[in-house]
């Protein structure tokens, strides 16, 4: 047999730099980025390491040392990263990845600093979002750090304007339901002729940035028949009535943030009703309900809170790799030069094992991030495209604009299915309403799955970087942070909806007809790499993506014993396991595209280019891996779905007839001898039978299903060997000889 010859393995010398990280995530190419990453990290190991190493985290309440870290905020430009150039700002153009980008180097310190960051700029996309001109100009520019001798009363003199978003509702309605409101809307005065005054009445829950915040967009709801339906509302603290920020939540996470329960009784114009409004027969109809705000919104803004999670599972690779190495040094039997004292815990398979795991799922849930991210930048202006276009064609409104766009979802799909090399593309890529359903329809699915696997398995993950750490894991003096970003993980994954939100969005968006046309495309693309990159696991992750297509296609079809359908919105046990397991496919195919880019373009980059040998293999052998772990996820999950909705087998007349009787064995036996070996399920002649539940369950009409499978296991070969690699290489690759944060001294 023969065999096939193997290059020589290259070791990766050092952690990954920001050289590399560039390509990967590409931006190498977006000066303006690499510089806000430069400002953003000096504020997270400088002023927020110091915040966190003085003990800032233990009060609930918004201190002086706090405010401190807003005003590093605004010199470093993150404050401003959000705003337009002539807003204020210093980028031009979408800020998806650019948010993205500041939320990760905040967060490679502290959850609640980026959190900060974040809610300033939560509070603003309703504005940006769907808000009139004047209010996006308004609002964006005061929220701009000032030009010097600029004036922004009631705020501070000299400082930008502060947001806080106030969707939450007080409980009982407290994270049950978006579209539940508390928050009430009338109409105050109008005088014929003149704009009409709004009173409004809101209690906030949980509403980050509260303490400081000189305007809030609230989400509330109409309690006066002259007012139609939901809206979003500009509060700002100067209106007449009530402003109170309420009393301080009593977090055990995310201190470095400020939230609070507020109190709003305010008379503001209606002018202030977030995208507008109109008025008919002697009713105000905004021109936008609070969910029609909202979906725009979090479909970009879940993306960032899920890379906090992942930056947080890449911080703690380096000091778990000092604390493992440094372990046993200052005992008696540890001397220098000796393995004891120079590799530690490394000394053993576990140890690295488990680290490596905690490796691959970081650079996973990254790369499925930052994918969103720079999506989301792409979407963005075809999103505007194609609304005038729409309605230079009369077109507007949700269900005219979906009903108009099926033709060109049609056309969408059918650009999927051909060649390269046909002619017909070209025509079908210069469409730009093809380009934004294809857009689309990814992000419909990328958003939610990002915040979803990402702050879910994420946590789970860092509670074994934890762990990792041994005792020392769970003290304040833990280098990185470590038991501060493990907690902060379990408010992530509920931060703009918990987990059964993305998982419902997803039950919706993984089933359309776009979506799955990528999906095969995709998965035919991973087949692609394999033959080219078979290192990176790439064909098990093609082999994983269609058992869950499989598993998808039988289940919309499939009942259950009693006759129910199995995939349906109400039958969560089925839909929302299958969309974890799509979730776990996402991001593995995101980690090994990230992996092929850099092994594409590092060549180009002479920083790069030395050691680009050793950290491509070391970062495919993490591919691998993580593509084995989805494998093994899918594999789990759709075995379930296919048949644990299927009745087992009993010792009754109906379920055993298929059974042998034992004197039919002895006379099979006389012509096909060793066939009593291979029966397992056999009566005797008085009627008894094995001692199990029943005969052996059978597969009749999902033999697919086990061949699918089973090719799926055979893909796994080399995984473990990859792991092997990669620990042997996270034994030796050079760290910096200390951690750069936290600095000593008081905050």
């Amino acid at each position: 047999m023969g065999t096939v010859a193997t290059s020589e393995i290259k070791a990766m010398l050092t952690l990954p730099g920001d050289a590399v990280r560039q390509i990967q995530w590409r931006f190498a190419d977006r000066f303006d980025l690499q510089m806000l990453v430069q400002s953003a990290r000096g504020v997270a190991r400088g002023t927020v390491a110091r915040l966190v190493a003085g003990g800032e985290r233990n009060t609930h309440e918004w201190t002086p040392a706090k405010a401190e870290m807003l005003e590093a905020f605004d010199r470093s430009g993150i404050t401003a990263a959000f705003m337009e150039p002539e807003e204020g700002g210093f980028i031009a153009g979408p800020k998806n990845l650019a948010l993205s980008l500041a939320a990760f180097e905040l967060a490679w310190v502290d959850g609640g600093a980026a959190t900060a960051s974040l809610a300033s700029f939560l509070a603003l996309a309703p504005i940006h979002e769907r808000g009139t001109p004047e209010q996006v100009t308004r609002y964006k520019t005061l929220a701009a750090p000032p030009q010097p001798g600029e004036d922004r009363r009631p705020a501070e003199a000299g400082k930008p304007w502060r947001g806080a978003f106030a969707l939450t509702e007080p409980i009982p309605y407290v994270g049950v339901d978006t579209g539940m409101l508390s928050g009430k809307l009338r109409v105050a005065e109008w005088k014929d002729g003149e704009e009409p005054w709004l009173q409004v009445d809101k209690r906030g829950r949980f509403i980050t940035n509260i303490a400081f915040a000189n305007f809030v967009t609230a989400a509330v709801n109409s309690d006066d028949p002259r007012i139609k339906g939901s809206c979003i509302v500009i509060l700002e603290e100067g209106d007449e009535g009530v402003f109170d920020r309420g009393t301080a939540t009593k977090k055990l996470v995310h201190q470095l943030s400020s939230t609070g329960d507020p109190i709003f009784n305010l008379k503001v114009p209606a002018s202030r009703i977030v995208g507008g409004y109109t008025v008919k027969d002697g009713v105000i109809v905004p021109n936008f309900n609070h969910s029609e705000v909202i979906e725009a919104v979090f479909r970009r803004t879940r993306v960032p809170v899920g890379l906090m999670t992942a930056a947080k599972l890449l911080s703690a690779v380096e000091p778990v790799i000092r604390y493992q190495r440094q372990r046993f040094r200052g005992a008696e039997g540890s001397k220098p030069g000796s393995i004891r004292y120079e590799q530690g815990i490394q000394q053993r398979e576990d140890a690295l094992h488990r680290l490596v795991d905690v490796w691959a799922a970081g650079e996973a849930a990254t790369s499925l991030g930052f994918a969103a991210a720079r999506l989301f930048d792409a979407l963005d202006p075809l999103e505007k495209h194609k609304t005038a276009l729409l309605k230079e064609r009369g077109i507007q409104g949700g269900r005219a604009e979906m009903k108009a766009l099926r033709e060109s979802e049609q056309r969408a799909i059918e650009l999927l299915s051909l060649r390269p090399s046909d002619p017909r593309r070209a025509d079908l890529e210069a469409d730009p309403l093809v380009e934004f359903v294809l857009r689309d329809s990814e992000a419909n699915v990328l958003c939610p799955a990002t915040k979803l696997w990402n702050t879910g398995h994420g946590a789970n993950m860092l509670r074994e970087a934890v762990s990792l750490m041994g005792g020392y894991g769970i003290t304040e003096d833990c280098p990185g942070f470590l038991a501060n970003k493990w907690m902060d993980a379990q408010l992530e994954a509920t931060y703009e909806g918990p987990e059964a939100v993305q998982r419902r969005q997803l039950t919706v968006t993984m089933t359309g007809e776009v979506f799955l046309a990528q999906f095969r495309a995709w998965t035919k693309e991973m087949r692609r790499i394999a033959s080219d990159r078979p290192g990176t696991g790439a064909c098990t992750l093609a082999s994983a993506m269609n058992l869950w297509l499989w598993t998808l296609d039988y289940l919309q079809d499939a009942v259950d014993p009693d006759g129910n359908k199995l995939y349906h919105g109400q039958r969560q046990g089925v839909t929302f396991a299958l969309a974890d397991a799509l979730c776990w496919l996402l991001a593995s195919r995101a980690q090994i595209l990230d992996v092929v880019e850099l092994e594409t373009r590092g060549p180009e980059d002479p920083s790069v280019a030395e050691g680009l040998p050793g950290t491509v293999q070391f970062l495919s052998d993490l591919c691998h891996i993580q593509a084995a772990q989805a494998a093994g996820e899918v594999s789990r999950i759709c075995a379930e779905l296919v048949f644990g909705y299927n009745h087992h087998p009993a010792w009754n007349e109906e379920d055993h007839r298929n059974c042998f009787l034992a004197d039919e064995l002895e006379e099979f036996e006389g012509s096909m001898p060793g066939i009593t070996a291979m029966a397992f399920d056999v009566l005797a002649a008085d009627g008894s039978h094995p001692l199990k539940a029943g005969p052996c369950a059978g597969c009749a009409g999902n033999a697919e299903f086990l061949r699918l499978q089973s090719k799926l296991t055979t893909c796994l070969t080399g995984a473990r060997l990859a792991k092997d690699r990669a620990a042997e290489n996270l034994s030796k690759v050079m760290i910096p000889e200390a951690l750069d944060y936290p600095a000593a001294g008081p905050a």
